[in-house]
């Protein structure tokens, strides 16, 4: 099966989490998509969903899926993303689509975060590049202190952050995410600890896989 056919199967097991009443927190980029079709046809009632991009709100509402400000909600049951890499030990990036700063503080404020991917995206270890979002004020500066990192040529951050990659040595990711978020001038790095993680499911053909952190 082709990449979207496993996203596809690997949101349609996530949704099935998803009951009648919940707060849930969306993420952003094509497992997303793929996600909230499986919710809308699940026609759920009472869920209060905050999104973590422009594009997943409006695709959202157009499904008739109901979407609020992150304002009116200081907690979700559940949020449930995509990532670009998993190890296994659970690191994760994500940032591919430049929504990581988003979309980590709605991972943080979920007492579930769950993970869906396809089966290209499960890693030994976790390599560059490192989506980061940096200031705009002092941007030179900022690239300066960080080292090998590269501008991408994609619109600011909803929030007006200058989206860059990180490319040089990752090592251990615990160091290099403490490196990144003490960097002044950094808003938000693509790293997401194994603390956060809840669950994984990996869409492998046409089978939902669990993935058990190791």
């Amino acid at each position: 099966m082709s990449a979207e056919q496993e996203k596809q199967v690997a949101a349609v097991a996530a949704a099935q989490l998803v009951e009648d009443g919940m707060t849930v927190g969306l993420g952003t980029g094509t497992t997303v998509a793929h996600l909230l079709d499986a919710l809308a046809a699940r026609g759920l009632t009472g869920i209060r969903c905050v999104s973590t991009s422009p594009a997943t709100e409006a695709r959202a509402r157009e499904l008739g899926i109901p979407t609020e400000d992150f304002g009116a909600v200081d907690a979700f049951d559940i949020a449930i993303d995509g990532a670009d890499q998993v190890a296994p030990d659970f690191w994760l990036v994500k940032g591919g689509g430049a929504a990581h700063t988003r979309e980590k503080v709605v991972a943080a404020s979920a007492e579930r975060f769950v993970v869906m991917i396809d089966s290209s995206k499960t890693v030994e270890a976790i390599t560059a590049p490192i989506p980061v979002e940096l200031l705009a004020y002092g941007l030179s500066a900022t690239l300066r202190r960080l080292g090998d990192t590269e501008l991408r040529d994609v619109p600011h951050s909803p929030d007006g952050g200058v989206i860059a990659d990180y490319r040089g040595e990752v090592g251990d990711p615990a160091a290099l995410a403490a490196r990144l978020s003490g960097t002044a001038g950094v808003v938000e790095h693509g790293l997401f600890p194994p603390a956060m993680v809840s669950a994984v499911v990996m869409g492998r053909g046409d089978e939902a896989v669990w993935l058990e952190r190791r």
